[in-house]
């Protein structure tokens, strides 16, 4: 697997919008946390997901879930993902 270098292998953009006090931790938390804050720009990352789910493991790339190709889910940058 290749780690995402859009979102430092996060899963997400824009996470300093978290909260200072009492952060949501661990990707299930900040999901649940996006569905109750939706004045937010922290989004799933648009490199190893498509914005609204990810590909296969959050932040990592070419796993068994979202193989390189041009049947995969990279198809639209010639099989690679954006950061590779």
């Amino acid at each position: 697997m290749q780690h995402c270098t859009k979102c430092d292998g996060l899963g997400f953009l824009n996470l300093d919008q978290l909260p200072e006090e009492n952060p949501p931790d661990g990707v299930d938390e900040i999901l649940e946390w996006l569905k109750i804050n939706t004045d937010t720009d922290i989004q799933i990352c648009t490199c190893c997901g498509d914005g609204k789910w990810w590909h296969g493991v959050p932040g990592e790339h070419y796993g068994p879930d979202d193989p390189p190709g041009p049947m995969g889910p990279y198809a639209s940058n010639g099989g690679l993902c954006r950061c590779h």
